[in-house]
Protein backbone atom coordinates (compact mmCIF):
# COMPACT_ATOMS: atom_id res chain seq x y z
CA UNK A 1 0.00 0.00 0.00
CA UNK A 2 2.96 2.37 0.59
CA UNK A 3 3.69 2.72 -3.10
CA UNK A 4 0.06 3.61 -3.79
CA UNK A 5 0.30 6.46 -1.26
CA UNK A 6 3.55 7.61 -2.92
CA UNK A 7 1.84 7.48 -6.32
CA UNK A 8 -0.96 9.76 -5.13
CA UNK A 9 1.61 12.18 -3.66
CA UNK A 10 3.35 12.31 -7.02
CA UNK A 11 0.05 12.91 -8.78
CA UNK A 12 -0.61 15.82 -6.43
CA UNK A 13 2.82 17.30 -7.18
CA UNK A 14 2.05 16.96 -10.90
CA UNK A 15 -1.11 19.03 -10.46
CA UNK A 16 0.55 21.93 -8.67
CA UNK A 17 3.73 22.03 -10.81
CA UNK A 18 3.97 22.92 -14.49
CA UNK A 19 4.44 19.60 -16.38
CA UNK A 20 7.18 20.97 -18.63
CA UNK A 21 9.11 22.37 -15.69
CA UNK A 22 8.77 19.11 -13.75
CA UNK A 23 9.89 16.81 -16.57
CA UNK A 24 12.70 19.12 -17.62
CA UNK A 25 13.94 19.34 -14.02
CA UNK A 26 13.80 15.56 -13.56
CA UNK A 27 15.68 14.92 -16.80
CA UNK A 28 18.30 17.51 -15.93
CA UNK A 29 18.90 15.80 -12.58
CA UNK A 30 19.88 12.69 -14.56
CA UNK A 31 22.15 14.61 -16.93
CA UNK A 32 19.65 14.83 -19.80
CA UNK A 33 18.87 18.18 -21.44
CA UNK A 34 15.71 18.91 -23.40
CA UNK A 35 16.77 20.02 -26.90
CA UNK A 36 20.42 19.61 -25.92
CA UNK A 37 23.42 18.62 -28.06
CA UNK A 38 24.44 15.31 -26.48
CA UNK A 39 23.52 11.99 -28.09
CA UNK A 40 21.30 11.09 -25.11
CA UNK A 41 19.38 14.40 -25.02
CA UNK A 42 15.69 14.54 -25.94
CA UNK A 43 14.57 16.72 -28.85
CA UNK A 44 10.95 17.72 -28.21
CA UNK A 45 8.75 18.13 -31.29
CA UNK A 46 5.36 18.36 -29.57
CA UNK A 47 4.88 20.32 -26.34
CA UNK A 48 2.04 17.99 -25.27
CA UNK A 49 4.74 15.41 -24.54
CA UNK A 50 5.22 16.54 -20.93
CA UNK A 51 1.61 16.02 -19.88
CA UNK A 52 1.52 12.68 -21.66
CA UNK A 53 4.58 11.41 -19.80
CA UNK A 54 3.15 12.52 -16.45
CA UNK A 55 -0.16 10.86 -17.17
CA UNK A 56 1.04 7.60 -18.72
CA UNK A 57 4.65 7.08 -17.56
CA UNK A 58 6.70 4.84 -19.88
CA UNK A 59 3.60 3.94 -21.90
CA UNK A 60 3.25 7.60 -22.79
CA UNK A 61 6.98 8.01 -23.39
CA UNK A 62 7.05 5.07 -25.80
CA UNK A 63 3.83 5.91 -27.61
CA UNK A 64 4.83 9.54 -28.04
CA UNK A 65 8.11 8.40 -29.62
CA UNK A 66 6.15 6.17 -32.00
CA UNK A 67 3.99 9.22 -32.83
CA UNK A 68 7.04 11.35 -33.57
CA UNK A 69 6.59 13.73 -30.63
CA UNK A 70 10.26 13.52 -29.64
CA UNK A 71 13.57 12.27 -30.92
CA UNK A 72 16.93 11.12 -29.58
CA UNK A 73 20.14 10.02 -31.32
CA UNK A 74 20.89 7.28 -28.78
CA UNK A 75 17.85 6.00 -26.88
CA UNK A 76 20.04 3.39 -25.18
CA UNK A 77 22.17 6.13 -23.60
CA UNK A 78 19.04 8.08 -22.66
CA UNK A 79 17.63 5.08 -20.79
CA UNK A 80 20.98 4.47 -19.15
CA UNK A 81 20.78 8.01 -17.75
CA UNK A 82 17.10 7.73 -16.78
CA UNK A 83 17.54 4.41 -14.98
CA UNK A 84 20.76 5.36 -13.22
CA UNK A 85 18.96 8.51 -12.07
CA UNK A 86 16.00 6.36 -10.91
CA UNK A 87 13.56 8.68 -12.70
CA UNK A 88 11.11 5.87 -13.47
CA UNK A 89 10.28 5.75 -9.75
CA UNK A 90 9.19 9.38 -9.89
CA UNK A 91 7.03 9.14 -13.04
CA UNK A 92 5.25 5.81 -13.02
CA UNK A 93 1.72 6.38 -14.34
CA UNK A 94 -1.46 4.55 -13.35
CA UNK A 95 -0.96 1.81 -15.98
CA UNK A 96 1.68 0.12 -13.82
CA UNK A 97 -0.81 -0.12 -10.96
CA UNK A 98 -3.43 -1.63 -13.29
CA UNK A 99 -0.98 -4.28 -14.58
CA UNK A 100 0.20 -5.08 -11.05
CA UNK A 101 -3.37 -5.73 -9.89
CA UNK A 102 -4.12 -7.92 -12.93
CA UNK A 103 -0.95 -9.95 -12.34
CA UNK A 104 -1.88 -10.50 -8.69
CA UNK A 105 -5.50 -11.46 -9.43
CA UNK A 106 -5.10 -13.47 -12.64
CA UNK A 107 -2.73 -15.95 -14.27
CA UNK A 108 -1.70 -13.92 -17.32
CA UNK A 109 0.42 -16.77 -18.70
CA UNK A 110 -2.04 -19.67 -18.63
CA UNK A 111 -2.29 -21.96 -21.68
CA UNK A 112 -4.55 -19.60 -23.61
CA UNK A 113 -2.89 -16.33 -22.59
CA UNK A 114 0.56 -17.79 -23.37
CA UNK A 115 -0.37 -17.94 -27.08
CA UNK A 116 -0.81 -14.17 -27.28
CA UNK A 117 2.91 -13.39 -27.36
CA UNK A 118 3.39 -15.89 -30.19
CA UNK A 119 0.80 -14.17 -32.35
CA UNK A 120 1.70 -10.60 -31.34
CA UNK A 121 5.49 -10.75 -31.45
CA UNK A 122 7.04 -13.93 -32.80
CA UNK A 123 4.60 -14.24 -35.71
CA UNK A 124 5.13 -10.61 -36.78
CA UNK A 125 7.14 -11.76 -39.81
CA UNK A 126 9.99 -14.18 -40.50
CA UNK A 127 11.30 -11.73 -43.11
CA UNK A 128 11.95 -9.18 -40.34
CA UNK A 129 13.78 -11.64 -38.11
CA UNK A 130 15.86 -13.08 -40.97
CA UNK A 131 17.26 -9.63 -41.72
CA UNK A 132 17.71 -8.67 -38.07
CA UNK A 133 19.31 -11.78 -36.58
CA UNK A 134 22.44 -13.87 -37.17
CA UNK A 135 22.87 -16.92 -39.39
CA UNK A 136 21.40 -19.22 -36.71
CA UNK A 137 18.53 -16.77 -36.05
CA UNK A 138 19.16 -16.64 -32.31
CA UNK A 139 16.80 -14.11 -30.71
CA UNK A 140 18.59 -13.96 -27.35
CA UNK A 141 21.74 -12.44 -25.87
CA UNK A 142 24.96 -13.22 -27.73
CA UNK A 143 28.28 -13.93 -26.00
CA UNK A 144 30.87 -11.24 -26.80
CA UNK A 145 33.83 -12.47 -24.74
CA UNK A 146 36.12 -12.76 -27.80
CA UNK A 147 33.74 -12.31 -30.74
CA UNK A 148 33.95 -9.39 -33.18
CA UNK A 149 30.74 -10.01 -35.17
CA UNK A 150 27.14 -10.90 -34.29
CA UNK A 151 27.38 -14.22 -36.15
CA UNK A 152 30.47 -15.21 -34.17
CA UNK A 153 29.04 -14.00 -30.85
CA UNK A 154 25.88 -16.07 -31.31
CA UNK A 155 27.83 -19.14 -32.39
CA UNK A 156 30.07 -18.70 -29.34
CA UNK A 157 26.93 -18.56 -27.19
CA UNK A 158 25.64 -21.80 -28.71
CA UNK A 159 28.97 -23.54 -28.17
CA UNK A 160 29.04 -22.26 -24.57
CA UNK A 161 25.59 -23.74 -23.91
CA UNK A 162 26.50 -27.09 -25.44
CA UNK A 163 29.69 -27.27 -23.38
CA UNK A 164 27.84 -26.36 -20.19
CA UNK A 165 25.33 -29.13 -20.91
CA UNK A 166 28.21 -31.59 -21.53
CA UNK A 167 26.46 -32.85 -24.67
CA UNK A 168 27.39 -36.31 -25.92
CA UNK A 169 26.65 -38.01 -29.22
CA UNK A 170 23.16 -39.55 -29.55
CA UNK A 171 21.83 -37.89 -26.38
CA UNK A 172 18.19 -36.81 -26.51
CA UNK A 173 17.86 -33.05 -25.89
CA UNK A 174 14.77 -30.91 -25.29
CA UNK A 175 14.74 -27.22 -26.29
CA UNK A 176 11.86 -25.41 -24.57
CA UNK A 177 11.05 -22.32 -26.63
CA UNK A 178 13.16 -23.32 -29.62
CA UNK A 179 12.55 -20.19 -31.71
CA UNK A 180 13.62 -20.74 -35.32
CA UNK A 181 15.57 -23.87 -34.39
CA UNK A 182 19.01 -22.26 -34.09
CA UNK A 183 20.17 -24.23 -31.06
CA UNK A 184 18.63 -27.45 -32.39
CA UNK A 185 20.40 -27.03 -35.73
CA UNK A 186 23.76 -26.20 -34.14
CA UNK A 187 23.64 -28.99 -31.54
CA UNK A 188 22.52 -31.63 -34.05
CA UNK A 189 25.23 -30.62 -36.54
CA UNK A 190 28.15 -30.09 -34.18
CA UNK A 191 27.42 -32.52 -31.32
CA UNK A 192 25.38 -35.20 -33.15
CA UNK A 193 22.55 -35.15 -30.61
CA UNK A 194 18.83 -35.70 -31.18
CA UNK A 195 16.80 -32.57 -30.47
CA UNK A 196 13.12 -31.96 -29.83
CA UNK A 197 12.25 -28.27 -30.01
CA UNK A 198 8.93 -26.78 -28.93
CA UNK A 199 7.46 -23.33 -29.60
CA UNK A 200 4.06 -21.64 -29.38
CA UNK A 201 4.72 -19.55 -32.51
CA UNK A 202 3.32 -20.96 -35.75
CA UNK A 203 5.69 -18.90 -37.89
CA UNK A 204 8.71 -19.99 -35.87
CA UNK A 205 7.72 -23.65 -36.09
CA UNK A 206 7.21 -23.44 -39.85
CA UNK A 207 10.61 -21.88 -40.57
CA UNK A 208 12.43 -23.98 -37.96
CA UNK A 209 11.25 -27.17 -39.67
CA UNK A 210 12.65 -25.89 -42.98
CA UNK A 211 15.99 -24.84 -41.50
CA UNK A 212 16.45 -28.13 -39.62
CA UNK A 213 15.50 -30.38 -42.54
CA UNK A 214 17.76 -33.41 -42.85
CA UNK A 215 18.94 -33.21 -39.24
CA UNK A 216 17.93 -35.35 -36.25
CA UNK A 217 15.59 -32.57 -35.11
CA UNK A 218 11.86 -32.59 -34.38
CA UNK A 219 10.08 -29.23 -34.14
CA UNK A 220 6.69 -29.11 -32.44
CA UNK A 221 4.03 -26.46 -31.97
CA UNK A 222 3.46 -27.25 -28.29
CA UNK A 223 3.04 -25.69 -24.84
CA UNK A 224 5.62 -26.85 -22.29
CA UNK A 225 2.83 -27.95 -19.94
CA UNK A 226 1.92 -30.77 -22.35
CA UNK A 227 5.36 -32.42 -22.18
CA UNK A 228 5.49 -35.94 -20.74
CA UNK A 229 8.64 -37.77 -21.88
CA UNK A 230 12.28 -38.21 -20.88
CA UNK A 231 15.40 -36.38 -22.10
CA UNK A 232 19.12 -36.57 -21.28
CA UNK A 233 19.54 -32.78 -21.36
CA UNK A 234 17.11 -29.85 -21.39
CA UNK A 235 17.71 -26.25 -22.42
CA UNK A 236 15.53 -23.15 -22.45
CA UNK A 237 16.94 -20.05 -24.16
CA UNK A 238 15.03 -16.78 -23.81
CA UNK A 239 11.65 -18.38 -23.12
CA UNK A 240 11.40 -18.25 -19.32
CA UNK A 241 10.51 -14.54 -19.52
CA UNK A 242 7.09 -15.65 -20.82
CA UNK A 243 6.33 -18.23 -18.10
CA UNK A 244 5.01 -15.89 -15.39
CA UNK A 245 5.51 -15.96 -11.62
CA UNK A 246 2.34 -17.95 -10.97
CA UNK A 247 3.66 -20.74 -13.21
CA UNK A 248 7.30 -20.99 -12.12
CA UNK A 249 6.75 -23.97 -9.83
CA UNK A 250 4.78 -25.86 -12.49
CA UNK A 251 7.40 -25.03 -15.12
CA UNK A 252 10.29 -26.40 -13.06
CA UNK A 253 8.21 -29.43 -12.09
CA UNK A 254 7.64 -30.25 -15.78
CA UNK A 255 11.36 -29.85 -16.51
CA UNK A 256 12.29 -32.08 -13.60
CA UNK A 257 9.85 -34.79 -14.61
CA UNK A 258 11.18 -34.75 -18.19
CA UNK A 259 14.86 -34.80 -17.20
CA UNK A 260 16.70 -38.07 -16.67
CA UNK A 261 18.13 -38.48 -13.17
CA UNK A 262 21.72 -37.87 -14.32
CA UNK A 263 20.80 -35.11 -16.75
CA UNK A 264 21.48 -31.36 -16.81
CA UNK A 265 19.13 -28.44 -17.38
CA UNK A 266 20.37 -25.04 -18.59
CA UNK A 267 18.17 -21.97 -18.19
CA UNK A 268 19.16 -18.92 -20.25
CA UNK A 269 17.01 -15.96 -19.21
CA UNK A 270 16.88 -12.20 -18.77
CA UNK A 271 16.58 -11.32 -15.10
CA UNK A 272 15.64 -8.39 -12.89
CA UNK A 273 17.38 -7.12 -9.77
CA UNK A 274 14.07 -7.00 -7.90
CA UNK A 275 10.99 -9.24 -7.79
CA UNK A 276 7.85 -8.13 -9.64
CA UNK A 277 4.74 -9.84 -11.00
CA UNK A 278 4.05 -7.65 -14.01
CA UNK A 279 5.56 -6.20 -17.18
CA UNK A 280 6.29 -2.62 -18.20
CA UNK A 281 3.02 -1.17 -19.67
CA UNK A 282 4.52 -0.18 -23.03
CA UNK A 283 6.22 -3.55 -23.52
CA UNK A 284 3.04 -5.35 -22.45
CA UNK A 285 0.96 -3.47 -25.03
CA UNK A 286 3.32 -3.46 -28.01
CA UNK A 287 6.04 -6.10 -27.69
CA UNK A 288 5.70 -8.89 -25.10
CA UNK A 289 2.14 -9.22 -23.78
CA UNK A 290 1.93 -10.90 -20.36
CA UNK A 291 5.71 -11.28 -20.05
CA UNK A 292 7.55 -10.75 -16.77
CA UNK A 293 11.25 -10.89 -15.94
CA UNK A 294 12.26 -13.16 -13.06
CA UNK A 295 14.48 -12.18 -10.15
CA UNK A 296 17.24 -14.36 -8.70
CA UNK A 297 15.13 -14.74 -5.57
CA UNK A 298 12.11 -16.01 -7.52
CA UNK A 299 14.19 -18.55 -9.44
CA UNK A 300 15.99 -19.78 -6.31
CA UNK A 301 12.75 -20.05 -4.33
CA UNK A 302 10.84 -22.04 -6.97
CA UNK A 303 13.71 -24.43 -7.73
CA UNK A 304 14.35 -25.22 -4.06
CA UNK A 305 13.70 -28.90 -3.43
CA UNK A 306 13.38 -29.54 -7.19
CA UNK A 307 16.90 -28.94 -8.52
CA UNK A 308 20.44 -28.52 -7.28
CA UNK A 309 22.10 -25.36 -8.53
CA UNK A 310 25.39 -26.23 -10.24
CA UNK A 311 26.41 -22.98 -11.95
CA UNK A 312 25.18 -19.36 -12.32
CA UNK A 313 26.80 -17.22 -15.04
CA UNK A 314 25.88 -13.53 -15.44
CA UNK A 315 26.81 -11.55 -18.56
CA UNK A 316 24.03 -8.98 -19.00
CA UNK A 317 26.34 -6.28 -20.37
CA UNK A 318 26.62 -8.41 -23.53
CA UNK A 319 22.93 -7.78 -24.22
CA UNK A 320 23.58 -4.06 -24.71
CA UNK A 321 25.87 -4.82 -27.64
CA UNK A 322 23.57 -7.54 -28.98
CA UNK A 323 20.54 -5.22 -29.13
CA UNK A 324 22.62 -2.49 -30.81
CA UNK A 325 23.71 -4.98 -33.48
CA UNK A 326 20.09 -6.00 -34.11
CA UNK A 327 19.09 -2.36 -34.55
CA UNK A 328 21.98 -1.75 -36.95
CA UNK A 329 20.79 -4.64 -39.10
CA UNK A 330 17.19 -3.39 -39.08
CA UNK A 331 18.34 0.08 -40.17
CA UNK A 332 20.64 -1.34 -42.85
CA UNK A 333 17.88 -3.54 -44.29
CA UNK A 334 14.94 -1.16 -43.85
CA UNK A 335 14.57 -0.58 -47.62
CA UNK A 336 13.80 -4.31 -47.95
CA UNK A 337 11.18 -4.16 -45.17
CA UNK A 338 9.41 -0.80 -45.47
CA UNK A 339 6.88 -2.00 -48.05
CA UNK A 340 5.42 -4.27 -45.35
CA UNK A 341 6.20 -2.34 -42.15
CA UNK A 342 5.41 1.38 -41.84
CA UNK A 343 7.44 4.16 -40.22
CA UNK A 344 5.49 3.89 -36.95
CA UNK A 345 6.50 0.23 -36.74
CA UNK A 346 10.13 1.21 -37.32
CA UNK A 347 9.97 3.74 -34.48
CA UNK A 348 8.26 1.19 -32.24
CA UNK A 349 11.00 -1.38 -33.00
CA UNK A 350 13.73 1.20 -32.50
CA UNK A 351 12.29 2.24 -29.14
CA UNK A 352 12.01 -1.43 -28.15
CA UNK A 353 15.56 -2.47 -29.04
CA UNK A 354 17.33 0.69 -27.95
CA UNK A 355 15.49 1.11 -24.65
CA UNK A 356 16.18 -2.56 -23.88
CA UNK A 357 19.85 -1.98 -24.66
CA UNK A 358 19.79 0.89 -22.17
CA UNK A 359 18.36 -1.28 -19.38
CA UNK A 360 21.31 -3.66 -19.71
CA UNK A 361 23.87 -0.86 -19.94
CA UNK A 362 22.42 0.59 -16.72
CA UNK A 363 22.61 -2.91 -15.15
CA UNK A 364 18.89 -2.73 -14.35
CA UNK A 365 18.34 -5.98 -16.26
CA UNK A 366 20.68 -8.98 -16.28
CA UNK A 367 21.31 -12.05 -18.41
CA UNK A 368 21.79 -15.36 -16.64
CA UNK A 369 22.76 -18.85 -17.72
CA UNK A 370 21.97 -21.22 -14.86
CA UNK A 371 22.82 -24.92 -14.83
CA UNK A 372 20.78 -27.32 -12.67
CA UNK A 373 20.96 -31.03 -11.91
CA UNK A 374 18.38 -33.19 -10.15
CA UNK A 375 20.59 -34.81 -7.51
CA UNK A 376 23.96 -33.12 -7.87
CA UNK A 377 26.74 -33.94 -10.34
CA UNK A 378 28.91 -36.74 -8.92
CA UNK A 379 32.36 -35.32 -8.05
CA UNK A 380 31.11 -31.84 -8.89
CA UNK A 381 30.20 -29.74 -11.92
CA UNK A 382 33.00 -28.12 -13.91
CA UNK A 383 32.00 -24.58 -14.81
CA UNK A 384 32.56 -23.31 -18.36
CA UNK A 385 32.95 -19.65 -19.29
Amino acid sequence: MNWIVKLYKRLFSFIIMNPKTLITTLLKSAGVEVNGNQDWDIIVKNERLYKRILRDGNLGLGESYMDGWWGCKRIDLLFDKILRGRLERKVRGLHSLSLALKAILFNLQNKEKAKEVGKKHYDVGNDLYKLMLDKYMMYSCAYWKTAKTLDQAQEDKLRLICEKLKLKKDERVLDIGCGWGGFARYAAQKYKVKVVGITISEEQAKLAKELCKGLDVEIRLQDYRLLNEKFDKIVSIGMFEHVGVKNYKDYFKVVSECLNDQGLFLLHTIGRNTSVHYNDPWFHKYIFPNAVLPSAKQIAKTTEGVFILEDWHSFGVDYHKTALEWMKKITKNWDKLKSKYDDRFYRMWEYYLMSCAGTFKARRNQLWQIVFSKFGVYKGYESVK
